[in-house]
């Protein structure tokens, strides 16, 4: 599986720097009042669900951030399954150094490991076809990198990390072109052109005759839009391996096997990074390790 490594330290510490910006800019009053800063011990990471985790090494980063001086040990690599009561890492040295890292870095991991999870039994719901499971740019301004990054952990690929990274003609595209009097074939003649060596060129289409349209005029890849898995058969037999072709919008878990039973090569799925659930998992201090110093 792929690791944090794939990520910059500057990726990573921009991202984490501002979570931690916006919970302890200005202290933790709580800890602050209550909790000595003599008293030391551990702490351990406890999953609560089965699932698949992500973002132990961003936690990990959270804590150390936080204070340098406390020992963190992960014990599960990102991309492994996990199990209910499982202990995933343990944290130990200044507990006030713990209580103001806590809430940051199981955000991180609740929401990546709910996000690897997630995908991880799509994945699991189109075993024995060809087509893999993608993600969207629907994902959380700021934390794309680490959520398309869960995706990969829970066995699925990334679509395009930004505007840059490959041509996609959608609806309103095609509403402003055809204003002016272009066709389909016209435009995605005029994206081939035009596009940066290397870029493929996908256009989204509603019907099948939009798609042998599309494929005609040689786009390279053909995104089907919320249509019924009849109309992905007839495109998939029409385009016969001209180009790739994409399932996408509406596609659940009480669907996507029908819908990998099409023949089509992708199914793309926003809602594994705009609405995942959280992995349940909760960090709890050990009272028998408490002491001051």
């Amino acid at each position: 599986m792929d690791n944090l490594k794939s990520l910059s330290d500057e990726q990573i510490g921009a991202i984490v720097g501002l979570a931690l910006a916006e919970d302890i800019s200005l202290g933790d009053v709580t800890t602050r009042v209550l909790v000595s800063p003599r008293l030391r011990g551990q702490a351990s990471v406890l999953v609560k669900e089965n699932g698949v985790l992500a973002g132990g090494g961003v936690a990990r980063r959270v804590f150390l951030e936080v204070d340098p001086s406390l020992k963190v040990e992960v014990l599960v690599g990102d991309g492994a399954g996990v199990q209910s009561g499982q202990i995933i890492a343990t944290v130990s040295g200044s507990v006030a150094s713990i209580l103001k890292a806590e809430r940051v870095a199981l955000n991180f991991l609740q929401r990546l490991s709910g996000i690897a999870s997630q995908t991880a039994r799509y994945v699991a719901e189109t075993q024995g076809f060809g087509a893999v499971i993608m993600d969207t740019r629907k994902t959380t301004p700021g934390l794309r990198l680490l959520e398309k990054y869960a995706v990969r952990m829970g066995g699925g690929y990334n679509h395009r990390f930004h505007l840059a990274d490959g041509i996609l003609i959608k609806d309103n595209h095609l509403v402003a072109l055809r204003a002016s009097g272009m066709c389909l074939r016209d435009v995605v003649a005029r994206a081939k052109k035009g596009a940066p060596e290397g870029l493929v060129v996908e256009v989204e289409v509603t019907a099948v005759e939009e798609a042998a349209e599309a494929v005609e005029a040689g786009a390279d890849v053909i995104k089907l839009d919320n249509m019924s898995p009849d109309e992905m058969r007839r495109v998939v037999d029409l385009v016969s391996g001209q180009a790739r072709i994409e399932a996408s919008g509406g596609i659940t878990l009480d669907n996507v096997r029908e819908v990998a039973a099409t023949g089509v090569d992708i199914i793309s799925v926003g809602a594994l990074t705009h609405s995942p659930r959280a992995l349940d998992i909760s960090l709890e201090l050990e009272p028998g390790t408490l002491e001051a110093v």
